[in-house]
């Protein structure tokens, strides 16, 4: 822990200097969707009762979507954003993809415990769901120490390497990729997790079934600022 603590605040500053670059930026708005994701099914698990057959159902369900978006993340970022890296900063790319072998492994160890809970007896489900917990606070942690890296050391060597305009392009062509019901989930989670600005900013000039996603997702607080911002689209004036 302290050797990631060290780690985390050889990056801060070049965080700091991502976030005021207004840069084509590939990472950040996911992570935020999927730092929420996390934050929320890891709590799930921390408090599931066990006993509670409906409860374990949904609760594994939650685990297993994540593990799903999760696994089809690593394959979007391996297949576009590697090689972008890779093609003019050679070995710019090692750590991270070396991070995402290891968080395969990760993800099948999650989907071997989230079935040992399904299939556990009334016994044996409480400590078969403390494992779950635990391999899912893990997972956590490794993956918010992998996206501050990702956020700031690879943004820095595309920023470097690429204009905006190439980025945006290679940003594309990772989007159209994407099945539809894996944005429609990323979407559900990075939407209330942006902020007002990042929100109008991506919503801007979208269709309508994207904006009735976002009605259902956001408060009415987060809503009330959307519809502020874009004006009579968003509100269906």
């Amino acid at each position: 822990m302290k050797q990631a603590v060290i780690r985390l605040d050889e990056h801060r500053g070049r965080a700091q200097s991502a976030a005021e670059g207004r840069r084509v930026d590939m990472y950040t708005l996911v992570h935020k969707g999927i730092r929420a994701f996390m934050g929320s099914t890891l709590a799930a698990a921390g408090r599931l009762d066990a006993s509670d057959r409906e409860e374990v159902a949904a609760t594994l369900a939650e685990v297993r979507a994540l593990a799903t978006f999760l696994r089809a993340h690593l394959h979007h970022e391996n297949q576009f954003v590697h090689p972008a890296l890779e093609a003019r900063r050679p070995g710019s790319a090692r750590r991270t993809a070396g991070d995402h072998v290891e968080h395969e492994r990760a993800l099948e160890r999650l989907e071997a415990l989230a079935l040992a809970v399904d299939s556990a007896d009334d016994a044996a489900r409480p400590g078969a769901a403390l494992a779950l917990y635990r391999e899912l606070a893990l997972l956590f942690a490794e993956n918010l120490e992998h996206m501050h890296l990702e956020e700031t050391e690879n943004n820095a060597a595309l920023w470097a390497a690429y204009g905006d305009e190439e980025l945006e392009h290679i940003h594309e062509a990772m989007l159209g990729s994407i099945k539809p019901e894996i944005f429609a989930l990323g979407i559900r989670w990075m939407l209330p997790a942006m902020t007002p600005a990042e929100r109008a900013a991506l919503l801007s000039g979208k269709p309508a079934p994207l904006l009735e996603l976002a009605r259902t997702v956001l408060s009415e607080r987060d809503w009330a600022k959307l519809t502020a911002a874009l004006g009579p689209v968003a509100s269906g004036g």
